[in-house]
């Protein structure tokens, strides 16, 4: 079986530029994120059941080359090489997703054992490592029977997400201390319903507004469910993707232009979870769109349950002005129009800013304060090659990991409790609609024989985390 290749993480590179980072903790977390549909493959095997995107990929035109994730980078069965090579970077804590139909094939009714089993094993084999699991129990790879039953706008989805939550801990909370609910529902609820760019590939605003009320609400009751059975310290948080959001311009209408895509992206998510309500702006804004967000009795303060962490995903920025010819879904950005800035951009077309981050993590303290923060996801694209002498020589990424991780070293520095950084991705994979040409990766991997070779950015990092660790 292909594994990775042997470079070595200690070899020396021209690209040894690691920053002095003064204002991180000492103990500090330093690690690599993945989520299931994107690496595992084996999407029929052991039981497992079609998700939406299994169904969304086979959509004419929904996914570039109608890519899917049937093999992806195959990891169900490359996995204890795979722990192997996250153990030998060097890196403390692996963040990975559950896949809800591998566990539950039917999103409902007990777990399958099979599936389990296999996160079991990689929470074994991560622990024997020296390495912490940190679960992501939803990262969009909803049943599709669910989908088929109404999906995240019905509300009975909320409810069972809480139950499947159950079912991992039952199997893996006596090993696992760390659990994330949801990855960034703005996603799952605008680009799958709203928008029609992710699965489950809907257009109506009204059933976007209803998944996003109702994730959040899954959030809640999960997070209950997890304390609920919890017989060992545990921390339960949930990861948005959060972005630093500017004007085009101090003119008024782009100041409300800039309100109005930080309510929908931003504070929708952050004030029911962190303060107990929704913004009352934004309620508005859907209001006079005609949407109106299913909240019931009780539902506020189920949702804001304690949160012991809050991941920031974090990778661009966007610059908003008003536009009354633009029209972005209907309550969900009409009116607005981003603004190029001209800045420098990855290959996903996304404009670097990593001084964004930094006055992100430190809105977060400001606004929100309290609240630990962790760097859950981070990272580029970039058209990636093997080179000649073997190697991915990625110069583009490890120049935006620095500047980014250094971005993080300043927030600190002006008081945000940030205590964790996860480098996206452990190795490239299938990017969603964009199929497999864009590559994340730390890890470059030959799609058609598995083979996985480090790039220069892991190395950087993994003597970065090296430095970091022994320098404490």
């Amino acid at each position: 079986m292909p594994t990775h290749t042997g470079r070595d993480v200690n070899t020396t590179t021209a690209l040894d530029d690691r920053p002095a980072l003064r204002h991180l903790p000492a103990d500090f977390l330093w690690g690599v994120a993945t989520s299931s549909y994107q690496i595992e493959g084996a999407v029929g095997e052991d039981g497992r059941t079609p998700s939406i995107w299994d169904t969304f990929c086979r959509v004419p035109g929904a996914v570039v080359d109608q890519e899917n994730g049937d093999v992806a980078c195959d990891h169900y069965h490359r996995m204890t090489d795979d722990v192997a090579m996250i153990a030998a970077m060097g890196v403390n804590t692996y963040r990975f997703s559950i896949a809800w139909p591998r566990v539950q094939p039917h999103g409902r009714g007990p777990a399958n054992r099979k599936g389990l089993d296999f996160y079991k094993r990689l929470v074994d084999e991560l622990l024997g490592r020296g390495v912490d699991p940190w679960i992501t129990l939803y990262h969009w790879d909803l049943p599709q029977e669910l989908e088929d039953a109404g999906g995240w706008p019905h509300r009975d989805t909320a409810h069972r997400f809480a139950d499947y939550a159950g079912l991992v801990h039952d199997a893996l909370g006596d090993r696992v201390r760390n659990w994330t609910t949801l990855n960034e529902p703005w996603c799952s609820a605008y680009l799958g319903y709203a928008e029609g760019m992710h699965a489950p590939g809907r257009r109506d605003p009204a059933a976007a507004a209803a998944a996003t009320h109702h994730l959040l609400l899954g959030h809640g009751l999960a997070a209950q469910r997890l304390r609920d059975r919890a017989t060992q310290p545990l921390k339960v948080g949930i990861t948005l993707n959060l972005s630093d959001h500017l004007a085009a311009s101090d003119a008024p209408a782009d100041l409300d232009a800039l309100r109005r895509a930080d309510g929908i992206a931003n504070r929708l998510y952050l004030d029911p979870l962190l303060r107990g309500g929704y913004p009352q702006d934004v309620v508005e804004d859907l209001r006079r769109s005609g949407i109106e967000l299913p909240v019931r009795d009780g539902d506020l303060e189920q949702i804001a349950q304690p949160v012991d962490v809050l991941g920031v995903n974090y990778y661009s920025y966007n610059t908003y002005a008003s536009d009354s010819s633009a029209d972005e879904g209907g309550g969900y950005g009409t009116g607005i129009r981003t603004v190029d800035r001209g800045a420098e951009r990855t290959a996903m077309g996304w404009e670097v800013l990593p001084e964004g981050l930094t006055r992100l993590l430190v809105r977060l303290h400001r606004e929100y304060p309290g609240t630990p923060l962790v760097i859950t996801e981070n990272g580029a694209a970039y058209d990636d090659r093997v080179a000649d002498d073997g190697g991915v020589h990625d110069a583009e990424r490890v120049a935006y990991f620095r500047s980014h991780i250094v971005a993080v070293d300043e927030a600190v520095a002006r008081g945000a409790d940030v205590r964790g950084y996860f480098a996206w991705s452990l190795m490239d994979n299938f990017e969603w609609a964009e199929g497999y040409r864009r590559r994340f990766g730390l890890v470059h991997v030959d799609y058609a024989t598995q083979r996985r070779t480090l790039k220069d950015s892991a190395l950087w990092y993994s003597r970065l985390v090296s430095s970091f660790s022994g320098s404490r």
